[in-house]
């Protein structure tokens, strides 16, 4: 099973205010299970449309920096997310970013989707990828 957990989450506000419509970004660090084996850092810009979840959620493009193994390879790569979340869940697809693999991963392209419930410990991923 193809997993990660959320080791920190420090959030701050960018512009509006807490309660309406807003742009906040976000720094986490992951640590991620399965096809992917290692750590990652994710830097996400939000825009809230309302009040936390109840106000319809957010939409967050972000993109986030592995160091992790690959199928057994080591390396460093990029991934660049579009998606959100909101009371039903939390969900992005992603692309590795052309060019951004280094290491035994040098080569890597593929894209992905993430799937998972607000509050639970674990979300899933897929990742389809291919190396060179």
């Amino acid at each position: 099973m193809n997993t990660f957990s959320m080791k920190n989450w420090d959030e701050h506000l960018a512009s509006g205010s807490e309660g309406g419509p807003r742009v906040a970004y976000a720094h986490a660090t992951m640590e991620y299970r399965g096809v992917i084996e290692g750590e990652s850092i994710c830097d996400y810009l939000l825009y809230y449309a309302g009040e936390g979840y109840d106000g319809g959620g957010t939409t967050s493009p972000s993109f986030e920096r592995f160091d992790a193994t690959v199928d057994g390879r080591r390396g460093t790569f990029v991934v660049r997310h579009e998606g959100g979340f909101d009371p039903k869940g939390i969900w992005s697809k992603f692309d590795v970013v052309a060019g951004s693999a280094t290491g035994e991963l040098a080569g890597l392209t593929g894209s992905g989707t993430v799937q998972g419930t607000i509050g639970e410990p674990t979300v899933s991923y897929t990742f389809d990828y291919a190396l060179s």
